[in-house]
């Protein structure tokens, strides 16, 4: 039904504007919306596929019928045709032609280009089984490499249902560098000597105090994934090229950090990479020893290989050229840390007369989805030429849907699995994909409110720094004593901790509050007393403002804007403080005062802090690689988040390369379902409009709503 009463009014969802959609839903949910008939509740129904309607709660008045919504399915280009593929059983297993022509190839140097879905992990414990049972290698004489502790767990459990009498060795990268290491020096590198990444972290805080930096305003995990990236690509300390303050903070937190973990004789994971690497390098007789051992090798994920393995595994090989390497360049998305796609065409080079095999057979998708996915990933400038082909067809097209924003694009996922899951699907079968953590909030926030079991990794979108600051105005509007606020205040207001002591003091002797005791501190400079003088008084007023007016109050009039500009991180390519401020605008929208948006961000996190191992998956793309679930939807495909700002930026600027990983991105995402895929291409996005992604195909009906 079109048309139900709100407060004794009728109103027909076809001439209401769209940015009220989400109030109304809202609305439905506390049950202030009635049939205009019978006078029953009724509720507002977002969904993907069908239009927006009312729908009676329980024992509907008249029979309620559903029209088609505005989604647009994507159809393929041209039509399923279903191929007779050759099988050929090895070691018990059917392998297609090209699966089967990867797994015969034995002697010399390998490149498979695996696509996504096309059986890469069999072909790759099938081809280690067959050199051991047909072709008489000894498994002691093979090393077969991956990247995670999970997948060389995968291999291993694959491997030991071939009967073999004696596994090959089998590990990531750490751990069979780490062993080396160990074999060569092993008072040297003794396990307690490592420094876990939380005893790093702490290491480097320690490091930054002593040379002044802030911790509560300096973005350290991002500092210490940048260091990782210079040691992995090899790139000297001399080499590096430093533009701005964070750079030079950076660069002196690496020289620091180096130095101690020298004059300490502890070492980090990227050590084992490193000193591995150098240890082969200028060690003949150390590399001569595993050249005896070792003739054959295999590399699981090629594509996301470092340069500091990359030329580990060059060093081991080097002797026999006997080298696999299993991968596909259509899906490496792990530039940021280091990983380079481009070593499967310097592969052909290192080692001449390189067979290559591609999969191009998709087991996993039907037909629909691989040809969109083909469609993306297609416009790509740098990849190998290849075409997946689906071995399955399917009715279900992938749909693109269009909500008004990222709220209305929450609610209308969280509905339409509301609706799967009646029709029995388990929450665990379904994934909803975003670009990056931050944009899972709004999902997050609705799938709690209809208590949809949820499964994610990410921290609360409420935690993060900058978030956490201006929430701390709320907090103290609303309580002057609150001290953990007036501690992140503090360092908005360039304030040094310490000071949280002088606070208490006046807090206490005056008898006032926190937030009063700030206009009374006398051991700051003279501009800073003005400053603080000002700026106390103003969050009374802020107490009764509303949340959208108060946010842009404490922006302009009592420094959080000056603090976003110095230290928001705007440096930051990824996640710049400012976004994280208009996603809070999108959010308060919601509310009329600032208690009512406060107690929203309580009952969010205290959901966000149990935990569900069965819930719907709420991931990022790059956490989905490898993984497939039967019904997928990717979040927020518009430009500016997919692909991210900063792509589009250094495509402006001439560099295209970030952008073309966004394509990829894209691509992994895509070729994660297994029967049904969903896109979602909000019209606005953090209150401004927002166009489709430039990485979809054009759609031949684009529709600005789903009425």
């Amino acid at each position: 039904m079109n048309k139900a009463q709100y407060n004794g009014k009728l109103f027909d969802i076809h001439t209401l504007p769209r940015e009220k959609y989400e109030l109304v839903y809202e609305q439905s949910l506390r049950n202030k919306w009635t049939c205009p008939m019978c006078g029953g509740i009724v509720r507002l129904h977002l969904a993907i596929e069908h239009a927006p309607h009312f729908y009676h709660v329980s024992n509907p008045c008249i029979k309620e019928e559903r029209q088609r919504g505005n989604a647009v399915a994507i159809r393929p280009h041209q039509p399923f045709q279903a191929k007779e593929k050759k099988q050929t059983i090895v070691c018990g297993i059917p392998l297609d032609t090209e699966q089967y022509e990867a797994v015969q190839h034995v002697e010399g140097p390998l490149l498979v280009l695996a696509g996504a879905g096309s059986g890469k992990t069999r072909t790759l414990t099938t081809r280690a089984a067959a050199m051991i049972a047909h072709h008489r290698i000894q498994s002691k004489n093979m090393m077969i490499v991956t990247f995670t502790t999970k997948a060389a767990k995968e291999l291993a459990e694959r491997l030991y249902a071939y009967n073999l009498d004696v596994l090959p060795t089998i590990g990531t990268f750490h751990s069979l560098f780490y062993r080396m290491l160990q074999h060569a020096d092993p008072f040297r590198w003794r396990h307690e000597r490592l420094i876990r990444d939380w005893q790093k972290e702490k290491m480097m805080k320690e490091i930054g105090r002593d040379i002044g930096i802030d911790e509560r305003d300096f973005p350290y995990d991002e500092a210490m994934q940048r260091i990782s990236y210079w040691k992995n690509t090899l790139t000297p300390l001399h080499t590096i090229t430093i533009e701005n303050e964070w750079d030079e903070r950076v660069v002196q937190l690496y020289k620091q950090y180096e130095a101690k973990k020298q004059q300490l004789e502890l070492f980090d994971f990227d050590d084992m990479l490193y000193a591995c690497y150098d240890m082969l390098r200028t060690d003949e007789r150390r590399l001569r020893q595993y050249h005896e051992r070792f003739h054959y090798f295999l590399i699981d994920e090629f594509q996301d290989i470092n340069s500091v393995q990359y030329e580990t595994m060059k060093l081991l090989a080097s002797h026999t050229h006997h080298i696999c390497a299993v991968g596909d360049d259509d899906q490496a998305i792990y530039a940021f840390r280091g990983s380079d796609s481009s070593f499967i065409h310097q592969f052909q080079q290192d080692f001449p007369h390189t067979k290559i095999v591609k999969l191009t057979e998709n087991y996993r998708s039907p037909h629909p989805i691989v040809s969109l996915a083909n469609s993306i990933i297609s416009k790509s400038r740098t990849r190998i030429p290849k075409q997946m082909n689906a071995q399955t067809d399917s009715a279900h097209m992938p749909i693109c849907f269009f909500p008004y924003d990222e709220e209305e694009e929450a609610t209308m996922i969280a509905c339409d699995i509301q609706e799967r899951m009646k029709q029995g699907a388990k929450p665990s079968d379904i994934a909803i994909l975003c670009r990056t953590n931050a944009a899972s909030r709004a999902v997050f926030e609705r799938l709690s409110q209809l208590h949809i079991p949820v499964t994610t990794d990410g921290d609360s979108f409420y935690n993060r720094r900058i978030v956490r600051y201006l929430l701390s105005f709320f907090q103290l509007a609303l309580d002057p004593n609150d001290e953990q606020a007036m501690t992140d205040v503090a360092t908005v207001l360039f304030l040094k901790q310490t000071i949280m002591n002088d606070l208490k003091a006046n807090a206490i002797l005056q008898d006032c509050s926190l937030v009063e005791a700030l206009a009374k501190l006398d051991r700051i400079a003279p501009f800073q007393q003005q400053k603080l003088r000002t700026i106390a008084p103003l969050f009374a007023k802020v107490k009764d403002m509303k949340p959208m007016d108060a946010i842009d109050f404490i922006e302009k009039e009592m420094g959080f804007g000056d603090f976003l500009k110095k230290r928001g991180n705007e440096g930051n390519a990824i996640e710049k403080g400012s976004d994280d401020v208009r996603d809070v605008k999108v959010v308060v929208r919601k509310f009329k005062t600032i208690q009512a948006f406060l107690s929203h961000v309580k009952r969010v996190q205290a959901y966000a802090s149990t935990t569900c191992d069965d819930g719907i998956q709420l991931m990022t793309i790059h956490r989905s690689k490898g993984l497939e679930f039967p019904i997928v939807y990717i979040i927020g495909a518009v430009d500016g988040l997919l692909p991210h700002d900063y792509a589009l930026e250094a495509y402006r600027n001439g560099d295209v390369a970030p952008l073309e990983e966004e394509r990829r991105l894209l691509y992994v995402a895509v070729t994660r379902a297994k029967e049904r895929l969903f896109i979602s291409v909000p019209s606005m996005r953090r209150l401004k409009k927002a166009n489709a992604s430039r990485l979809l195909p054009s759609l031949k009906a684009k529709a600005k709503s789903p009425v």
